[in-house]
């Protein structure tokens, strides 16, 4: 189990038709339908979809409380205007109808085709029969009904010294730091007060999937819920935020293994900047260039990529003080390649997963990481249509 693992959560998932053969819809509820403390942490995406709107509106004015998450996957319902908002809305209606709670309890998530009206009458006569089918072994159904072009449904779960956590998520796409294309859903038994629940998932989030960075697209529905009904008591703060990260940690590497296209993830580190900030810039730089992310697919240690990347990033960069290291082997120092053991180099380029450091020679203590994934033959298929 993994989004249902806490104790009070129920779910489910079935195949709507909106896809033509995979599931495309999945309900997850608290099982005595009342509403819970809620955290979420949305988009950064100013054209954003209607169901993001909606939910942030849900959830100000009920004061961070949800008992319901309805989800469908196959069409994003954004730059759906008025009628995408009209089409939220009823589907947050027929989740309450068919559950018997309160719409303003009712939080509602879309993902995949940008523009398209949502096929409401497939939709709503799916959601009564979801309603139907929620169980504790539902999680896994659910994990597939919120998936688009993933290949395999992500779960995580934390079994805590008083308390249990559990996610799913979705997302090998159009991702970048602020999310992007994500979706991902936490539950916990744990007793924390709404404030603190939001401020342990912003920085979780902050952490892990704002880390992930598959091709510099910022999505219109991106969305991380987390639902606490703290029938196991309060927990160790410290404890449950470790637990939140680990969870949230988990999903980020299993999206970033699941990326379009991807062959190889690239833990990528940039250090001595003068700041975090600007390591944050100069990292994102490097992940979203092209020729940087092609050098990565072809296992191609081409480190002057790297610096002419980070060199570009706007921030302070000093190519005397400047490194590249792969695999803990520094191959450049001071803007020039440096005698190393490339046998060693050409090895670990190989590998699925590939560390790189990048010192930017600014003298300061800034650092920051962020997971990059190549681009290849792969990820222009898979984006170069649009159904």
């Amino acid at each position: 189990m993994s989004v249902t693992a806490a104790p009070g959560f129920v779910a489910a998932g079935c195949h709507a038709g909106i896809k033509r053969r995979k599931h495309d819809m999945a309900l997850l509820a608290t099982d005595d339908g009342k509403p819970v403390a809620c955290a979420a942490v949305f988009t950064r995406n100013k054209f954003v979809a209607p169901p993001v709107t909606l939910d942030r509106a849900r959830l100000a004015a009920s004061g961070g409380k949800a008992a319901a998450i309805v989800v469908n996957s196959g069409n994003a319902n954004a730059g759906t205007g008025a009628a995408g908002m009209a089409d939220a809305e009823a589907m947050s209606a027929a989740t309450a109808a068919a559950l018997g709670i309160y719409k303003a309890h009712v939080l509602v998530s879309s993902t995949g085709i940008i523009g398209n009206p949502l096929p409401m009458d497939l939709i709503l006569p799916a959601i009564p029969k979801l309603a139907k089918k929620l169980s504790v072994e539902g999680g896994a159904e659910a994990a597939k009904g919120i998936l688009t072009t993933d290949h395999l449904a992500k779960e995580a779960a934390v079994k805590g010294s008083t308390f249990t956590l559990g996610g799913m998520a979705k997302g090998c796409g159009m991702i970048a730091p602020n999310m992007a294309t994500m979706l991902a859903y936490l539950t916990t038994d744990a007793d924390v007060p709404q404030g603190e629940l939001q401020r342990i998932l912003k920085a979780a989030v902050d952490r892990t999937f704002n880390t992930l960075n598959v091709d510099g697209a910022t999505s219109t529905n991106d969305t991380v819920i987390l639902l606490a009904n703290g029938r196991a008591g309060k927990p160790d703060m410290r404890e449950f935020a470790d637990a939140v990260h680990r969870v949230c940690e988990a999903l980020t590497l299993q999206m970033a293994k699941d990326a379009e296209g991807m062959t190889r993830m690239v833990m990528l580190r940039v250090t001595g900047a003068a700041s975090d900030a600007e390591a944050r810039a100069a990292a994102k730089n490097i992940a979203e260039n092209n020729l940087v992310k092609c050098s990565w697919y072809g296992s191609d240690p081409y480190w002057g990529r790297l610096l002419g990347a980070a060199g570009s990033a706007g921030v302070e960069f000093d190519t005397e003080a400047s490194a590249v290291a792969y695999g803990g082997i520094t191959v450049s120092r001071g803007g020039i390649e440096i005698d190393h053991d490339r046998a060693a180099v050409t090895a670990h380029m190989k590998n699925e997963r590939i560390e790189i450091e990048v010192n930017v020679g600014a003298g300061g203590n800034g650092s920051a990481q962020v997971i990059g994934i190549d681009l290849g033959p792969g990820y222009i298929k898979e984006n170069s249509v649009t159904s």
